[in-house]
């Protein structure tokens, strides 16, 4: 199979680069390395990977790429991802994950793919909700820019199916951690406290850290990606575990990892951040039926590879 993967040089799109590669598919990625680094592809580029740099919010540049790759299956990773730029910036944040996807949903119709995966959000979608966890069906009520920038684009993949006939999905991830998530910037919080503790921090904890996500290991999310290129299923897919982790309990886990001394690796608490959510956990029996996939690593295992995965600082 030819596969495109915007943001490909990111943590998610690179750790999925590598398992279209180990399947035999041929791979283009799309990336300006804004975020990405070519360094997460360099394994990918030796076994035959194509690199563009290109920005999907410039539709020429994005259409000369997608057209001259010709893929059978577009995956759409590139995105504005931090909630707190999509609450200063809200516009910003749409220019990228409204226009951009716009842009690549366009390029890969004129290039005659079959195929449109585009990655979305569960937690920043769903917004608060008592039914936990929280099903496709659900009412989409997003406490950020992040979450509307998301659903939006969601609503044009719906409009190339009725108007062109694009096969599209939206696979919509809970928080997802692993090996290759940079911990400044825009990382997840699994990713800040691996660097915190590798480096004698301590981990910030943002309200009184009961909040709860639900942790995605990257390995278990790139085969939910694959497999949904290669499905026919279309519409909303939830992504995630049903396991609800608080903020505290990854604390736990983290030391439990680092074997960590009695009264070290202490939280230090701050107020609670505008537009986040308190709980969030996806139910994913739809995509058990519909991808036959099945999350693996528990939080723990999850978090035990990503700290042994961080680099020793540098003396």
């Amino acid at each position: 199979m030819r596969a495109l993967v915007t943001g490909g040089a990111g943590f998610i799109g690179s750790n999925l680069v590598d398992l279209l590669l180990d399947r035999g598919d041929e791979v283009v990625v799309l990336d300006d390395l804004s975020s990405g680094k070519e360094a997460n592809l360099a394994g990918a580029l030796e076994r035959g990977a194509v690199l563009h740099r290109a920005d999907i919010r410039d539709a020429d540049a994005v259409n000369a790429v997608v057209a001259e790759a010709e893929p059978e299956v577009v995956f759409h990773l590139a995105a504005q991802i931090d909630v707190r730029v999509s609450v200063d910036r809200p516009a910003y944040d749409a220019r990228t994950n409204v226009e951009g996807s716009v842009n690549v949903l366009e390029a890969a119709r004129v290039a005659g793919a079959r195929r449109f995966v585009f990655s979305s959000t569960g937690g920043a979608i769903y917004g608060e909700t008592e039914e936990v966890p929280t099903p496709e069906t659900h009412v989409a009520q997003p406490m950020a820019g992040y979450g509307t920038s998301k659903l939006c684009a969601e609503q044009y993949l719906g409009l190339y199916e009725r108007l062109h006939g694009l096969s599209t999905v939206a696979l919509r991830f809970g928080n997802v951690y692993g090996p290759r998530q940079d911990p400044h910037g825009e990382a997840g919080v699994i990713a800040i406290f691996c660097g915190k503790l590798a480096t004698g921090g301590r981990p910030k904890v943002f309200g009184d850290g009961t909040q709860t996500r639900d942790y995605i290991y990257v390995g278990d999310l790139v085969e939910a990606i694959a497999a949904a290129g290669d499905a026919d299923a279309t519409g909303a897919i939830n992504i995630g575990t049903e396991q609800e982790t608080t903020i505290l309990e990854l604390i736990d886990a983290l030391r439990a990892a680092g074997d960590v001394k009695e009264g070290e690796f202490e939280p230090e608490f701050a107020e609670a951040r505008l537009g986040e959510i308190q709980r969030s956990c996806l139910k994913v029996s739809h995509a058990r039926e519909v991808l036959g996939w099945e999350p693996k690593v528990d939080v723990r295992e999850g978090v035990a590879r990503t700290l042994a995965s961080v680099p020793a600082p540098s003396a």
